[in-house]
């Protein structure tokens, strides 16, 4: 009896090892496919893509749209800098007025606070879930872009002074980047690395999380919004050279091959992107390793119990 036992226990531990494994590999491989959506801030529509490239239009009048950003909750912020303040959109389309301030960029951070950049007033205005706001920094110079990092820092690009700023949440700001020409857009990827477009020169640079630069992109025209899907491709709108259906939205792997995922906007048309959804975090190998660790121990401390 006791020889069973034990071989059932070792069949079950091989069983549970197994799926737990399988389980494992498949939420770390698998990716939620994301619809992607767009700031047309001269026609003032914002546009939805399906990941296959089907364009429908998701909102309309919306006033100038340049920035959008998505809520936890997934609604969608779209801040414009044509006297349309910042509305939210929910996932049917049913637009509201969030705020009145023109933006030029959005960002939410881990606790569902908005962050509005007015490029104008050289301020970025912190917001409540139900929208009471507060000034978080102001003074700067021709500030553009917005992405928080996973600490709770915020990245600002600095067009006058061609910096990138980090910002703490208590509003202690460094220098984090210099040497740029015009950044216009700011993302992180799953890394931590952080990524911006450069307006003016036409490219697109990776940072480490420590500010070593490097370009990703080059040969662009002028690069505005940025945002990354599940798979961790990174998207870049494309104002264009001033022709006549000249806008693009490229793909990027991570490995920097590229691909054109729509085309024909009107000249400066494309601005900001945004993906809905969260991405799932991915455990590390570590987690992995302890996972199966402690699931295999559970199992040995059972059989001599036995």
């Amino acid at each position: 009896m006791k020889t069973k036992c034990k071989s059932i226990i070792r069949a079950t531990h091989h069983s549970f090892v197994g799926a737990v494994c399988a389980a494992v590999v498949s939420l770390a491989s698998s990716t939620t496919a994301q619809n992607l959506f767009m700031a047309d801030r001269y026609n003032f529509h914002v546009y939805e893509f399906t990941p296959d490239g089907m364009q429908s239009t998701f909102a309309s009048a919306m006033g100038g749209p340049v920035t959008l950003a998505f809520n936890g909750s997934g609604d969608l912020f779209v801040g414009s800098m044509n006297g349309g303040g910042i509305s939210r959109l929910t996932p049917s389309g049913a637009k509201s007025p969030f705020a009145s301030q023109a933006a030029i960029a959005l960002a939410f951070n881990s606790t569902g606070d908005l962050f509005a950049l007015d490029y104008g007033g050289g301020t970025i205005n912190e917001y409540t879930p139900t929208g009471v706001g507060s000034t978080f920094v102001s003074g700067l110079h021709a500030p553009s872009g917005l992405a928080f990092n996973s600490t709770g820092d915020l990245f600002v690009g600095d067009s006058y002074g061609e910096n990138i700023i980090r910002i703490t949440p208590s509003g202690g700001q460094s220098t984090f980047a210099s040497g740029l020409s015009s950044v216009m857009g700011l993302a992180f990827n799953s890394a931590g690395d952080l990524f911006a477009s450069d307006f003016a020169s036409g490219n697109v640079y990776e940072f480490t999380p420590s500010g070593v630069r490097s370009t990703f992109a080059s040969g662009l025209i002028h690069p505005f919004g940025l945002a990354f899907d599940s798979a961790g491709d990174l998207f870049v709108a494309d104002n264009g050279n001033g022709s006549y259906s000249s806008g693009q939205i490229y793909e990027f792997t991570p490995s920097g091959v590229q691909s054109t995922f729509y085309s024909g906007f009107d000249y400066q048309a494309p601005a900001g992107l945004a993906f809905e959804g969260e991405t799932l975090p991915v455990p590390e190998p570590s987690a992995l390793g302890l996972l199966a660790v402690s699931s295999a121990a559970l199992l040995v401390r059972r059989r001599h119990q036995i």
